[in-house]
């Protein structure tokens, strides 16, 4: 699926992050031979809203319905990140994808972590997961999309903090 482009070359995309009971945060292994963990995200598709790529998503790569979270904040704008130039996808020699623009998702899973299903698409994303501190990933995530984690991270904590205090 190729999705959104927009003018200026970035994929249209929602970032997904879920918080467990204790504030501790879903981190995924991508398939593949290299150890890449991030969140899950993915691409806009035509006629789609941010909310409606993020249950898709969510669904495609771990198996989470609707009725298994609660949307506890997104982030107020668009966040983007460039890719290398390893990464640029190129038609006709030329790149149309430098990279992505983002609607993050803080999410609380209000159902087992049983219902968690990496293996429930025909195409998974991820082979493993697992809980870990909030802040974690920004050390941890590929080097071109920290800047992007630390302010979704950042503007994503306060309803974090509040949401397990309400509790």
């Amino acid at each position: 699926m190729t999705g959104i482009i927009d003018d200026k070359g970035f994929r249209l995309n929602v970032g997904i992050i879920i918080a467990g009971q204790d504030g501790r945060v879903f981190w995924g292994r991508r398939m593949g031979n290299r150890d890449a963990w991030q969140f899950p995200q993915g691409g806009m598709m035509p006629g789609e809203t941010p909310e409606q790529t993020l249950f898709r998503e969510l669904e495609e790569e771990v198996g989470l319905r609707a009725e298994h979270v609660e949307i506890v904040a997104s982030t107020e704008g668009w966040l983007t990140y460039r890719l290398p130039h390893r990464f640029l996808r190129r038609r006709r020699n030329r790149p149309y994808c430098i990279g992505q623009r983002q609607k993050w998702f803080l999410l609380r899973l209000v159902a087992d972590e049983a219902a968690i299903d990496l293996f429930a698409s025909d195409s998974p994303e991820f082979k493993d997961w697992r809980w870990v501190n909030y802040w974690y990933p920004i050390r941890k995530v590929v080097h071109f999309k920290r800047g992007v984690y630390a302010r979704a991270l950042r503007e994503l904590a306060p309803a974090l903090k509040k949401d397990t205090s309400d509790a």
